[in-house]
């Protein structure tokens, strides 16, 4: 079977990280994780993350695929932005993301995304 490849949003992320939740979309032989330069910024960033937490997520995100800003993805983040102001800047990047990419996105915030017209959403 071919592996799908799909942008994993933060909030998957910290659900497997904290509960083994999504643990089937980790499977390195069903999917191919990409995410999202927004995504590695969250994760990384968080108040009284301890050392083997960081430790744990560096080893979780070098098994996937870093997806980083480029001027397809900057312009589009612009685009989105002025269409859905509302929505948190790190979403509007990791939809753009998704976009520019053809990737589905795999979140539990469905309802973050579901304005974002042509996006794909798993979860």
């Amino acid at each position: 079977m071919a592996k799908v490849s799909v942008l994993v949003d933060t909030d998957v992320f910290i659900d497997y990280f904290n509960t083994g939740r999504f643990s089937s979309v980790f499977d390195a032989s069903r999917f191919i994780i990409y995410y999202s330069i927004a995504t590695k910024k969250e994760l990384l960033t968080k108040l009284g993350l301890r050392e083997a937490e960081r430790e744990a997520i560096v080893s979780e995100l070098s098994r996937g695929r870093l997806i980083t800003l480029s001027d397809s993805i900057t312009a589009r983040y612009a685009d989105l932005r002025r269409q859905h102001a509302s929505l948190d800047k790190a979403d509007v990047l990791i939809a753009a993301t998704a976009l520019v990419k053809r990737l589905p996105l795999v979140t539990r915030n469905k309802r973050h995304f579901r304005i974002v017209e042509d996006l794909t959403l798993f979860g």
